[in-house]
């Protein structure tokens, strides 16, 4: 990894970013936050950066659906999925859609640049606990939401149930247990 480089973080919690930022700045990278999906997509677009870190569960359209289209936007980006609600099934979906890498938070800027930088050739991390019921059911709503682009009508129908519950569970966040 090369000083100098642009470092985008992608992170709807603040606190997480500033200290991210702190920590990359004094490191050299010059670093971009964006707090959501349209925010990291104009980031991208204005400047592409070198390296991006995308957080799955932020509100509005999730990590995973922004994802192919960031790396449309900067195409030459190194790109890890840094998410505290970690699964099999999401680590899967975003090395497919083409990230670099998949950490749980939380995570140090070491072990996110060692991701990065390729040193590393360990598997996708997943949390020791097992998640709850809600967490389980939440992913999979996110994943027939992402089958159906988006879609909730017809997301809600793939799930045969009716629109508006969909939405009442799509707004609630999950615990992380």
């Amino acid at each position: 990894m090369r000083a100098g480089s642009t470092f985008l973080l992608v992170d709807d919690d603040a606190v997480f970013t500033a200290a991210m930022s702190r920590a990359l700045e004094r490191r050299g990278f010059a670093v971009q936050c964006a707090d959501g999906a349209e925010a990291a997509l104009r980031a991208c677009r204005s400047e592409a950066p070198d390296y991006i870190t995308l957080d799955l569960n932020m509100p509005g359209t999730s990590g995973l659906v922004i994802l192919p289209e960031l790396l449309l936007a900067a195409p030459k980006a190194e790109l890890l999925v840094l998410t505290g609600y970690s699964s099999i099934a999401t680590a899967v979906q975003a090395t497919k859609a083409g990230a670099r890498d998949y950490l749980c938070k939380p995570a140090s800027v070491d072990e996110i640049l060692t991701a990065l930088g390729g040193e590393t050739s360990e598997p996708a991390q997943v949390a020791d606990n097992p998640p709850s019921l809600n967490r389980l059911e939440w992913e999979h709503l996110q994943r027939v939401l992402t089958e159906n682009d988006g879609n909730i009508s017809a997301t809600a129908r793939a799930l045969g149930m009716h629109r508006r519950t969909l939405q009442r569970k799509l707004q609630k966040r999950p615990v992380k247990r």
